[in-house]
């Protein structure tokens, strides 16, 4: 070996070891453009990619953006996934469907615009869908299969609730309760009020038929109060005035039986002078109004006046001296005004 030659190799190995530590330093370290380069890939190639990927993207690259300016950003991410997520939490449905539905916790109802939301519950035969016996509201044996228990209060002992001494009675509630199928529906009459201090509607043995099956129990459910007209299986008879046993000259009270809605107030006025006589309802006696003594010892004839929560007003023609009678049931088709 001539000593040219080896000078040559010799140049080229010291060389190619001062060229091997800058490779090997980008090789186990940040590329240029900050992104890490995997052990074992090839020094010069990763360069030459990154140099390329930084030249390509430098036309589109937008100004630095200053600290404030992403925290702005960030906040109003943050604030649209807040109210992306409070408008529809993961996981919730309005399909009504539910688990264990019969087992809902026992907890104050709670009141709404024109309606409620608690426990949905029932009382009487599911299987054999008995008629309502009239319950508090004193209606007696009646052929309504579609009827309910509304409740007296809102937190126990209160008298906050719907049931309000009797003024629920006659009116309707149209419920529904989440079950395994998703929400069940069915409009119910009030004919009672509700025994249990956490019960919202106590459904009567149809009713809870149609929502809960075989599977009694508490539900969840929602309610709000309607109409009665047209609605099938909350009528028991015509519409009627109904006098009270025990009845006479000098004491009646009154209620109407079957109908459009809760009723509101119940007003006599003469028909040949200018009186007007509002009845007051009864305290004590539930869904009952007190007839004037002038009216009941009278023979003149009245236009008697009955305005429902909804609905138009019913009106009746009637004699003082009808009020009288014990158990007189003064139908409205009977006694309307021509």
């Amino acid at each position: 070996m001539n000593s040219k030659s080896s000078f040559s190799r010799l140049f080229a190995a010291v060389l190619a070891g001062a060229l091997a530590v800058p490779f090997a330093f980008v090789a186990c370290g940040d590329s240029p453009n900050g992104l890490p380069v995997a052990e074992g890939e090839d020094s010069s190639s990763s360069q030459e990619s990154s140099s390329s990927e930084m030249l390509a993207s430098s036309s589109s690259v937008k100004p630095a953006e200053s600290s404030s300016d992403r925290a702005l950003s960030s906040s109003s991410s943050e604030k649209s996934a807040q109210s992306s997520s409070s408008a529809k939490p993961a996981g919730s449905s309005d399909s009504g469907v539910c688990t264990s539905c019969d087992s809902y916790t026992a907890a104050d109802p709670i009141l709404v615009e024109n309606g409620g939301k608690g426990s949905v519950t029932t009382y009487g035969s599911i299987t054999a869908k008995e008629t309502s016996l009239g319950g508090a509201c004193n209606y007696g044996q009646t052929n309504i299969q579609y009827y309910a228990a509304i409740h007296v209060n809102v937190s126990p002992g209160d008298d906050k609730g719907p049931w309000d001494g009797g003024m629920a009675c006659g009116g309707c509630v149209h419920v529904k309760a989440k079950t395994p199928d998703g929400w069940k529906e069915v409009t119910v009459r009030i004919t009672d009020r509700c025994p249990d201090a956490d019960c919202g509607v106590d459904l009567g043995g149809a009713p809870a038929s149609d929502i809960m099956g075989i599977q009694v129990g508490r539900y969840y459910g929602e309610w709000e109060f309607v109409s009665c007209e047209g609605v099938e299986g909350v009528w028991g008879d015509s519409t009627s005035i109904w006098v009270k046993e025990g009845a006479s000259k000098f004491w009646s009270i009154i209620q109407v039986r079957n109908p459009k809605d809760a009723v509101r107030k119940i007003v006599f006025n003469e028909l040949d002078g200018d009186k007007t006589y509002p009845l007051e309802f009864v305290v004590g006696t539930e869904n009952f109004w007190t007839v004037p003594l002038e009216i009941l010892q009278s023979e003149k004839s009245y236009s008697v006046v009955v305005t429902y929560r909804t609905g138009t007003d019913d009106e009746w023609i009637l004699k003082g001296s009808d009020l009288a009678v014990p158990e007189a049931n003064l139908y409205l088709y009977e006694h309307r005004k021509e």
